[in-house]
């Protein structure tokens, strides 16, 4: 991990989760669309399984994006709380990755077993639907997920201290962190919420993308590579 792909890496997550967002948005009304009963959601999945699986398969590939720029991010310093955020960063990967892949890998088969002239296996088919939705999306994709961005984002601005940038950046990442939190209350089914967290994601993907520019820009001043990162690097090299 250098300078050069961390920044590819942080534009690319940006651009691919975006785009997945805007694609599902127009083919599956998503995220909407997780609000209307399981049998509706299953019967919208099976409309366009197609493309719903493979924008939900991107959208999980540029959360697994956040492993590796973890560990290129952790470079940028060593302070304490950038050792941190380079575990947090990754756990910020996973959980979105388990939570996301979901999508492709169990729903075909909830949707096929949901769509079953058998009563019982129909009934069976919403249940596992309904169960995965709960655990591996809200609960692990969803609410640790929202946990895990905003903690690394917080850690990251943490560590710099306006090395790189000057406030607007420590505003634009702290703003984005505290909106992206915010979804943790998603559950309580108030619509600003969920507005917030939206726009808290779109503010989230300007700093990546201006994260990106300055790192490839200029160097951070008084960066020095992070000793457990390094040692972590040779091991794995």
């Amino acid at each position: 991990m250098n300078r050069k792909l961390t920044a590819a890496l942080l534009i690319a997550a940006a651009i691919l989760t975006n785009a997945a967002f805007t694609v599902l948005g127009s083919v599956f009304n998503y995220p909407d669309v997780l609000k209307e009963p399981t049998a509706d959601i299953l019967i919208a999945f099976r409309a366009h399984q197609g493309p719903v699986m493979f924008w939900f398969a991107v959208m999980a590939v540029s959360a697994a994006l956040f492993a590796p720029i973890a560990v290129g991010v952790g470079r940028l310093s060593a302070h304490p709380a950038m050792r941190w955020a380079v575990p947090v960063g990754i756990a910020a990967a996973v959980v979105q990755v388990i939570g996301l892949s979901r999508w492709p890998l169990l729903v075909p088969g909830f949707a096929a077993d949901a769509a079953s002239s058998d009563p019982a296996t129909a009934a069976e088919g919403g249940d596992a639907f309904e169960t995965a939705h709960l655990i591996l999306g809200n609960v692990i994709g969803e609410t640790l997920g929202y946990l895990f961005t905003a903690a690394w984002t917080v850690l990251v601005l943490i560590a710099l201290h306006r090395t790189l940038a000057g406030r607007w950046f420590t505003v634009l990442g702290a703003v984005s962190a505290v909106l992206i939190v915010a979804g943790v209350l998603s559950p309580l089914g108030q619509p600003v919420i969920d507005t917030a967290n939206f726009a808290g994601y779109v503010l989230w993907s300007v700093w990546l993308i201006a994260f990106a520019v300055l790192l490839l820009a200029r160097r951070t001043q008084g960066t020095v590579e992070a000793p457990h990162v390094g040692a972590l690097m040779q091991a794995k090299g």
